[in-house]
């Protein structure tokens, strides 16, 4: 067998106590059943706490908003509500996600409303006082018709922007540079548009900032971004209207593999097996994107950034310090001469480490292929952790039954042979993957082992869930330290306080 090309992944306490504690993570598979899925909620807070810290490097003030699609979870959403109000907000992209966020104790005045927006959205936002992220002159119409027809005050609005344009070079003689494409704001363009709508519901409404989200990586496309509604407001003033804020939205981003170099490694193998100078490494050789033409690869890699060392706050600090191509000034800085406040709308970040789900093994066989001779199925479906769906690449832990370390050596010299599976799921369906790549394993799994795929709580722990064929999707808990041991209690269970004479619960 070649040498392994392990993702291994990214793991930092308390998510690695928690990892060491094997038996107990048996003990919730057997008592809740597989899958199961387990957040740490204090871990949101400490990563609310580390962007808070870069706002305090740059001088900043403004507010974090969750971005609530990120996760269902009610424990990481009553977390939140339980720290700082003038800094901690939630953003909602649906009626039920702004309904949840209030039964969790979120305050309508910490709510941002984002996303594609019903009237019935419109109306409990503008009732409860949140600020709505207007999508369109279209939303604004229904919004201010709404404010009227039943005499509700007026709304904060930030006007959602986007098709950004600027010059790349020194003085304005550089190139031309557009943002990509979204079907999310505004176009500049229309701008002026879209002043003149907000003066004409200025009754209605009160333009508190302005807003953008590009789905990008890419620094120097959000500073230009953001320079240019610096710019913008300055536009808006002149004309009567107050903006104060600028929300940059999310995109910071998570390091999911430990080891850069296993991540490079592993990109530059897939490269060689499209082109047939090795063994397949994906499952009836599925090249993420990649594909074999004449003997030259073509096409690009759709796949999220495995290793990623400077994300989440760090990332935000980057932006932040990276100068601007026009005025040629830190972004950080420009907010501060303005008096602008900072949002920001992290979904997958602020939830880095948060937690993990869990599978049961349910059946090993081997296939007659080699160099990939067996299939692991697990208790789980690709809905479940649909790190695939979002192309995260990373090996899941190994938790060997009644293995106290959960390592894998119970003694077996064979135990520690790495061996190559593919990983399917409970679904009668071809196309069941819970990943198409060859996952290394420091030994063959056993029934009854579980495997502990980290760092789901980001879009891979419940944004796909389903209940197809009536396979049970995950239960979802919380846990919490309790001296040398775990304490659990149901996701809907968990609340941020003290019971007289007890733990936090």
């Amino acid at each position: 067998m070649d040498v392994p090309l392990y993702l291994r992944p990214r793991i930092e306490p308390p998510l690695a106590s928690l990892l060491g504690a094997a038996p107990f993570l048996h003990s919730l598979v057997d008592a809740l059943g597989s899958p199961l899925n387990v957040l740490l909620p204090e871990t949101i807070a400490e990563n609310a706490a580390r962007f808070r810290a870069v706002y305090r490097r740059h001088r900043l003030t403004g507010r974090l908003y969750f971005a609530h699609k990120a996760n269902r979870s009610s424990a990481l959403v009553r977390r939140l509500a339980a720290d700082d109000p003038a800094a901690v907000g939630i953003d909602v992209a649906s009626l039920e996600e702004l309904r949840h966020a209030l039964g969790c104790g979120f305050t309508g005045d910490r709510v941002m409303a984002t996303g594609p927006k019903d009237p019935e959205f419109l109306w409990l936002a503008a009732r409860v006082g949140a600020t709505v992220n207007l999508d369109s002159p279209r939303e604004l119409e229904q919004l201010a018709a709404l404010v009227r027809g039943h005499g509700l005050g007026r709304v904060r609005v930030l006007a959602r922007l986007s098709g950004f344009e600027s010059t790349a070079g020194q003085s304005g003689t550089g190139t031309r540079v557009l943002s990509r494409r979204s079907r999310f704001g505004t176009p500049v363009r229309d701008a002026e548009t879209l002043w003149s709508a907000l003066e004409r519901h200025s009754d209605a409404v009160e333009l508190t900032g302005l807003a953008y989200h590009l789905d990008t990586t890419g620094l120097e496309e959000k500073a230009r971004a953001l320079e240019q509604c610096v710019l913008l407001m300055d536009a808006c003033r002149e004309r009567g209207l107050a903006p104060r804020a600028v929300d940059i939205g999310g995109g910071f981003g998570v390091g999911y593999v430990a080891d850069a170099g296993e991540w490079q490694r592993w990109t530059t193998a897939l490269s060689e097996a499209v082109l047939g100078g090795r063994p397949p490494l994906t499952w009836r050789g599925h090249g993420y994107g990649l594909r074999n033409e004449g003997g030259t690869v073509r096409g690009s890699v759709a796949l999220y950034p495995g290793h990623r060392p400077d994300a989440g706050p760090d990332y935000l600090d980057e932006l932040l310090s990276l100068p601007a191509p026009v005025l040629g000034r830190e972004p950080g800085t420009l907010l501060l001469e303005h008096l602008h406040d900072l949002h920001i709308e992290p979904g997958r970040s602020l939830v880095d480490q948060c937690g993990l789900s869990l599978a049961r093994v349910l059946d090993v066989r081997g296939t007659g292929a080699d160099p990939d001779p067996y299939l692991v199925r697990l208790g789980m479906n690709a809905g479940d952790v649909s790190l695939e769906e979002h192309g995260v690449l990373m090996d899941p832990v190994l938790l060997s039954r009644g293995d106290p370390s959960g390592d894998g050596r119970d003694g077996d010299p064979e135990a520690e042979r790495p061996v190559g599976v593919h990983l399917v799921g409970n679904l009668c369906l071809e196309a069941d993957l819970i990943t198409r790549r060859l996952v290394f394993l420091p030994r063959l799994p056993r029934p009854g082992d579980v495997l502990a795929f980290v760092n789901t709580a980001g879009y891979a722990m419940d944004f796909h869930a389903h209940h197809a064929q009536r396979q049970p999707s995950a239960r979802t808990v919380a846990v919490e330290r309790e001296g040398d041991s775990w304490r659990w209690c149901p996701d809907e269970d968990y609340w941020p306080i003290t019971p007289p004479g007890g733990t936090p619960a």
